[in-house]
């Protein structure tokens, strides 16, 4: 029979199991209970006397003849797995990102800090919230703790996101919309993908939610979170189908991150109700919101403002842009198109008044406003919507029966359809233009006989080349390129129509002109952007599409041809070239007719944000125009505007502010700049990137490993004259693991070649047409699982590495370490390496990645291992095993129970006072019951609110205490390797350690009395011994070598790959005459200014004496 702590295998379980406890409990029935250990997941069975015969000892035989170079590559499989923990911003390291300083401390500050993410980033726009959810993805993903993800965005931010967690992360995610879902009738497709995007109006709707509701994510990002808003009215609370959406978000997914550049609107109530999406009842009052805010310490959110954002060096992320508005006069400067929109106007007045009159026909009244706003943007775009709705006309003429307006007329969403991708709000749109109100064939033939002479005006004016605003528009490209000569200009319109029409007037002006449009998929816009940027095309025209999911801050010159009447899109096209990368000032014109009625608008909103952007010293109230004007529904004034509903002189007296210290300060309020934190620790993120930068995982490494196993995998690559890798050929195992359904799902399909291949993020980002392959990368997740797969048995064996320092002889034991909370989730796991000398009988930790340092025996190498008793060892090494674990799991503890008692302070406090307000509530509402007033609904809802916090007290009291409570699991013994000593080498460099103090002690001396700050860095193994600042945080990093006389020195693999990551920043100190009178040679940057031998026999680069005095700079 086994004991306790035996290791069992079976072919009923999938991994061998540690035994914690096997119990007769009779009728010839046992109960094992154990652990995997390798899944580390419980197993607590019933097994027959026939089960338990047919189980096996499992033994972990330390012969130490494994093929070294197996055992080499699965001990670095094993270090790449807990990777994150060596290597602090992993994902910054694995993306094509080079995140800002407010980024880094949002997602490693903050988010990445919390046992269970609930939060809000809520910076200002352009602060690049994007960037740090793709962050956050692969960091959550490296660490294997998700694998489920959602986006939800507004529709026609699906693309951008697409593209850029693609672009810059290498993550894929598919779109689901109504045209997957109808294509996979009958199946719940959010359970079929693993990383999915979707908009926010699709995932409301009253048939599409509860098909979410029956499923599970481990991360959701909502971006524009804010739309999902709820709001209180007294005692009753309205909730919206996006708030309604938010809360079934809320429930289904373990983490969830909001993202959103207006978070609060200036009313507390409401705002409290969108955190409650988060986490319910915190912040029950303002003050301990305000505390929170000044503490730096909220659980829920963070917000910064962009005037505070800065770059590594302290200069502002955002240049000026300078808004104008080039008006003109059709009255004085265009008659006959002054003589074309009153007569427009008063075609849709009268259908407009004729539709609302008709109970059937309500909606129909607004979709004819598509025809203003066509005028607005051109006459061409108005002659084609006419065209359209002539034609339509005409059909329903010619088929008219007495059941012709039985056409199918959908309900106008003017707002919603602001949400809708392009494609799709145009084909909406073109739906509006042809709807009618006529009732009978003559009131269609009037209504077509008035379209016609329309039409006819229309193609007069655009025949005879009177458009005044293409005047304008050819009049302001020639200033600019006077004032701003070879640079490009982006022109924006709403209608494709109006695009088409104007790349046919700027051709025939001289200019070379391209186009971005809604009717382009993703990558055809993508690849017109590039060529904007690289080749000699001086115009760029767009649409709303180049808002969506591209990227244009290359160019700083932007004219509006039209102005959408929505101004979430106006902000669109402006963070198109205002955003950080911009490196010149940007200028963007709007062109307006001031002459009419919705120009007249448009005009006074110009004014009136130019004026209060002058009070608040900010041009980020172009960022925010609907919260600047909040409580005014601009898109409805324009409306209004366009159709007669209210006067002119009613709108914009409603749009007569007056812009005082008040106003100032709730427009302030209204952006959320309350909620702001003011203060960004600069110094302290630039310590956490240097010491992030110092601890790294560099790509040297990588790449020396991928070659290693992806040969032994039986691939084939070279390098090419560049530097560059071509992977060859891709053998069978790694296709078949990569051809994998989870496998697809979770890193993406695997290519059959690579031609252009770099493990350099750096070169990556100068190379677009290099394959950057990293950790999330398909082919090197492949080569990992094949590495788990066919070459981890090894480490069980053991086998055997020189050490050509001659200095140690002995053992080194790996061990898995995991810390877990009350709620049985992980909350650290590590990969812990000890060396055990022989002859000392001692033990110390050991860096696992120095085992680059060691070389690999000849196969006629004999060692003796009978005097090596591997338990022995590993009890020896168990007192040193729990000490790493218990420190390790006080670093965690420290972090949880500051998160603790944040949470105690304003989640348990918050509840605690909105329950008392409810009972107080309560005893008024019982005590006018009994008066005899009917209170019955009111108790109910106050009753239910009540339970409902009651509820999330208990909870969140619960997850406090079980995410405080941590314990160290029973650390896995993974395998162990044999180190013995290199005798006699024939380039014996070894200096004894007094000798190496000596030389530590004159360095540290040196750089002392040059004004710098040493610390001695020697024992953390990061590649060099001293880590020197001055004055102006310039570092560095230096290796230390000591002679006692003068002779060749030689390099480390590890000391070597870090030269070359560091290059200036790296310096060899070589101290020759130690013993006698010290003198000091100092070569930077020695990678590339050194000739080395590399001594692959002793994983050594060998320098000679004549190289360091030669090259070196004498002190």
């Amino acid at each position: 029979m086994f004991s306790k702590s035996d290791i069992i295998r079976s072919d009923r379980w999938s991994e061998p199991i540690q035994i914690d406890l096997i119990e007769d409990i009779g009728g010839g029935y046992f109960r094992v209970l154990g652990v995997g250990i390798n899944s580390r997941d419980r197993y607590d069975q019933i097994l027959s006397q026939s089960d338990i015969e047919s189980i096996s000892l499992f033994k972990q035989e330390l012969t130490f003849k494994a093929d070294t170079e197996k055992v080499f590559l699965s001990l670095e499989n094993l270090r790449y797995k807990l990777v994150s923990i060596y290597d602090p911003l992993l994902a910054i390291n694995t993306s094509k990102v080079d995140p800002l300083p407010h980024q880094i401390e949002a997602v490693y500050g903050y988010v990445l800090q919390m046992p269970r993410i609930r939060f809000l980033i809520a910076d200002d726009p352009g602060a690049g919230k994007t960037i740090m959810a793709g962050l956050i993805i692969k960091e959550l993903k490296l660490r294997q703790l998700i694998d489920r993800i959602l986006i939800v965005v507004p529709g026609h931010l699906k693309d951008q996101w697409r593209r850029e967690l693609k672009e810059r992360f290498e993550e894929n995610f598919v779109i689901i919309d109504r045209s997957l879902m109808d294509s996979h009738f009958g199946e719940n497709v959010w359970s079929k993908e693993n990383q999915i995007i979707t908009s926010i109006d699709f995932g409301k709707r009253d048939e599409i939610l509860p098909t979410l509701d029956a499923t599970n994510f481990d991360l959701i990002i909502v971006d524009e979170a804010h739309k999902m808003s709820a709001y209180q009215y007294g005692n009753k609370t309205s909730k919206s189908k996006r708030y309604r959406l938010g809360e079934t978000l809320s429930h289904i997914s373990e983490h969830l991150l909001f993202l959103t550049a207006t978070p609060h609107k200036g009313d507390q109530d409401n705002f409290r109700l969108f955190l409650d999406l988060l986490s319910e009842g915190f912040f029950a009052n303002n003050q301990l919101l305000q505390e929170s805010i000044e503490n730096k310490d909220n659980p829920l959110f963070i917000r910064r403002v962009k005037e505070d954002l800065k770059d590594f060096e302290g200069k502002p992320l955002f240049l000026p842009r300078n808004v104008y508005t080039l008006t003109y006069n059709l009255g004085v400067d265009s008659p006959t198109e002054k003589i074309l929109y009153n007569n427009l106007t008063e075609y849709v007045e009268l259908q407009f008044n004729k539709a609302l009159a008709s109970s059937s026909r309500r909606n129909v009244a607004f979709a004819l406003i598509v025809l203003q706003r066509r005028f607005a943007s051109s006459t061409y775009a108005l002659l084609k919507s006419i065209e359209r709705r002539k034609k339509r006309l005409e059909e329903l003429r010619d088929n008219f029966d007495n059941r012709h307006n039985n056409q199918v007329i959908r309900e106008f969403d003017f707002e919603g359809s602001d949400d809708l991708s392009e494609e799709d709000r145009w084909g909406e749109e073109e739906m509006w233009e042809t709807l009618s109100v006529s009732e009978n064939r003559d009131e269609l033939d009037k209504e077509i006989q008035t379209l016609s002479e329309l039409y006819q005006q229309a193609k007069d004016i655009i025949d005879r080349n009177q458009e005044i605003k293409l005047r304008e528009l050819k009049t302001t490209i020639e200033q600019l390129n006077r004032r701003f000569p070879n640079e490009k200009i982006i022109i924006f319109t709403e209608s494709k129509d109006t695009l088409d029409y104007l790349l046919k007037r700027i051709s025939s002006w001289g200019y070379t002109s391209i186009s971005i449009h809604g009717g382009m998929k993703l990558e055809e816009r993508i690849d017109t952007e590039k060529k904007f940027k690289n080749e000699p095309f001086q115009v760029l025209v767009a649409t709303e599409a180049a808002g969506e999911g591209i990227n244009l801050q290359f160019c700083h010159l932007m004219l509006n041809y039209d102005i959408p009447w929505n101004p979430n899109r106006l902000e669109q096209r402006m963070g198109r070239i205002h955003r950080y990368g911009q490196s010149k000032e940007v200028f963007i014109y709007n062109l307006v007719a001031n002459d009419t009625r919705e120009g007249q608008v448009l005009t006074a909103i110009f004014h009136k944000l130019d004026e209060i952007r002058t009070a608040m010293g900010s041009d980020k109230v172009f960022d925010v125009i609907s919260e600047v004007f909040a409580g005014r529904n601009l898109a409805q004034m324009l409306l209004d505007a366009a159709v007669n509903a209210r006067s002119s002189e009613e709108i914009l007296a409603e749009l007569e502010i007056k812009v005082d210290e008040a106003y100032i300060s709730r427009v302030k309020e209204n952006l959320g700049d309350s909620l702001a934190t003011r203060f960004i620790d600069y110094t302290r993120i630039r310590e956490l990137n240097n010491r992030a930068k110092e601890n790294r995982l560099i790509p040297e490494y990588t790449e020396a490993f991928f070659k290693k196993a992806f040969e032994k995998s039986g691939g084939s690559y070279s390098v090419k004259k560049d530097g560059f890798i071509s992977i060859d050929l891709i053998p069978f195992p790694i296709r078949k693991l990569a051809d994998q359904v989870n496998f697809k799902k979770r890193y993406g399909s695997l290519l059959k070649k690579y031609p252009k291949v770099t493990f350099d993020k750096e070169v990556a980002f100068k190379n677009n047409d290099a394959e950057f392959i990293s950790f999330g990368h398909p082919l090197f997740e492949s080569i990992m699982i094949w590495v788990e797969n066919e070459l981890a048995e090894s480490i069980k064996t053991g086998a055997i590495f020189i050490d050509p320092t001659g200095k140690k002889d002995g053992v080194i034991l790996y061990y898995s370490g995991e810390i877990r909370d009350g709620r049985r989730s992980t909350a650290g796991k590590r990969l812990f390496a000890f060396y055990y000398g022989i002859a000392e009988k001692n033990t110390e930790t050991f860096n696992p990645s120095l085992i680059w340092d060691f070389s690999f025996p000849s196969d006629s190498i004999k060692v003796d291992n009978t005097l090596i008793k591997v338990d022995e060892i590993r009890r020896a090494v168990l007192p040193t095993i729990i000490s790493s674990l218990e420190g390790y799991k006080s670093e965690i503890y420290i972090e949880r129970t500051r998160q603790a008692g944040v949470k105690e302070k304003y989640g348990l406090k918050s509840l605690e006072e909105l329950i008392l307000r409810l009972d107080s509530d309560l005893i008024k509402y019982y005590d006018r019951r009994d008066s005899g007033e009917n209170m019955d609904i009111a108790i109910i809802n106050k009753e239910d609110q009540k339970k409902k916090y009651e509820d999330a007290y208990k909870l969140l009291k619960s997850n406090i205490i079980q995410e405080k409570t941590l314990s160290l699991e029973n650390p896995i013994f993974l395998g162990a390797i044999r180190i013995i000593p290199l005798t006699n080498p024939e380039d014996d460099m070894s200096e004894s350690n007094e000798i190496e103090k000596i030389g530590m002690d004159y360095v540290m001396n040196f750089e002392f009395k040059k004004g710098r700050k040493p610390i001695d860095v020697s024992s953390k193994n990061l590649g060099w011994d001293i880590t020197s600042e001055d004055e102006s945080g310039n570092i560095r990093r230096i290796e230390v070598k000591t002679r006692s006389k003068v002779g060749k020195i030689s390099l480390t693999i590890n000391e070597m790959f870090k030269a070359r990551r560091f290059k200036e920043e790296y310096y060899l100190y070589v101290v020759y005459n130690a013993s006698t009178s010290p003198e000091l040679h100092i070569i930077n940057d020695p990678a590339e200014n050194l000739l080395t031998i590399e001594k692959e026999e002793v994983v050594r680069f060998i320098v000679s004496q004549k190289e360091v005095l030669n090259k070196g700079l004498k002190e």
